[in-house]
């Protein structure tokens, strides 16, 4: 007879024991799969999505809880056997398994909720922050019953928060400034993520990536990284080009003076021309005014709004303004100044001429 056989004569009882345990478990996370698969094609079919949420977060877990719970509970029949003394470690492996499992489960969900927002067009600022103190609150609570399990003791640790927090505070005060630098960033919410933002007292010009718990990363212009610790937002100036309603056109154009009799139907034109232009905001400020005498140009200005706040189609909107206002200049025989000087050259006396 071979050892095979020896083992399960000796041992049947153990032997079919911890087979039907294991073929429970097999039996039962084959249901499951098949049930889970049954779920999420019924759940694709209804208008919540939430319900899709759930079921892909939990769906593996939910499998490994299955299998866990299985293999301890063949753990626990093999104790009786032979090791009664493992049993209550069997137990605690059980128990810790599940506690981290369910961690797992609910981080997954939490990843999940975080991703269904962002998807239904939610601010991503207020997103990130609901998700990250979800997760700090599951690890907490996870963490807890863990130690209670291994055996450390929770009221020393709580004992020890009050001086310990103490200590850690003043030796982390920078990590706290910038912790509660972020708080008043998703409180206040100057800017989010995607916005264009810029301070005229640092030099911090870029678009928001993400905003941490520590640093916020802002991409810069010429798309390299820029690391900003959150507490700098609270004692600076931080402009949010962003959340403007209109883009500004103001520009000087100079006429030469011997077209000075042109100029009031050259302004007047212009004038026109902004009132009649499909991209000039109308119910904003427009102003077509001469505004003084150059060194060598009558000048005038322009001051008015476009409808679009795209910083490439502004420019374009730009341009074709400029290049409107100098055909309206040349349709009236008139043209652009530039820097000019004139050389006057006196007679010389007739005394200096007879020499």
């Amino acid at each position: 007879m071979s050892w095979w056989g020896e083992l399960i004569q000796q041992n049947y009882d153990w032997f079919w024991d911890i087979s039907i345990v294991l073929g429970i478990t097999v039996v039962v996370s084959l249901l499951w799969r098949l049930a889970r698969k049954r779920l999420v094609q019924v759940f694709a079919n209804t208008k919540n999505d939430w319900d899709d949420v759930v079921i892909a977060a939990i769906g593996m877990p939910i499998t490994w809880m299955i299998i866990v719970v299985g293999f301890t509970w063949a753990g626990d029949i093999t104790s009786t056997y032979f090791e009664r003394d493992i049993g209550e470690s069997i137990s605690a492996v059980r128990q810790l398994s599940l506690l981290i499992m369910a961690a797992w489960a609910l981080w997954r969900l939490i990843n999940r909720v975080e991703e269904n927002q962002l998807i239904s067009g939610m601010d991503p600022t207020t997103v990130q922050l609901v998700g990250k103190l979800a997760k700090l609150s599951v690890t907490i609570l996870i963490i807890l019953p863990l130690f209670q399990l291994l055996g450390i003791s929770i009221s020393g640790i709580l004992a020890f928060g009050g001086m310990g927090g103490l200590i850690v505070g003043l030796a982390a005060k920078d990590l706290l400034a910038n912790f509660f630098g972020s708080m008043i960033i998703y409180m206040d919410k100057p800017f989010k993520v995607g916005d264009w933002i810029r301070s005229p007292d640092r030099s911090i010009e870029g678009t928001v990536e993400s905003i941490g718990f520590r640093v916020t990363r802002i991409r810069t212009f010429d798309k390299r990284p820029l690391y900003v610790p959150n507490s700098v937002f609270t004692s600076i100036a931080v402009e949010n080009p962003s959340r403007m309603l209109n883009r500004r056109i103001y520009e000087t154009i100079g006429v030469r003076y011997q077209d000075a009799r042109q100029v009031p139907a050259i302004m007047e034109a212009v004038r026109k021309m902004l009132r009649e232009h499909e991209d000039i905001d109308q119910n904003q400020t427009m102003i077509v005014n001469f505004n003084g005498f150059g060194a060598s140009s009558l000048d005038f200005f322009i001051y008015t709004f476009t409808k679009t706040t795209d910083w490439v189609k502004y420019h374009d909107i730009k341009q074709d303004v400029l290049l409107k206002v100098m055909a309206i200049i040349h349709e009236a025989n008139a043209d652009c100044a530039f820097p000019t000087q004139t050389l006057h050259i006196d007679s010389l006396p007739p005394a200096a001429l007879q020499q």
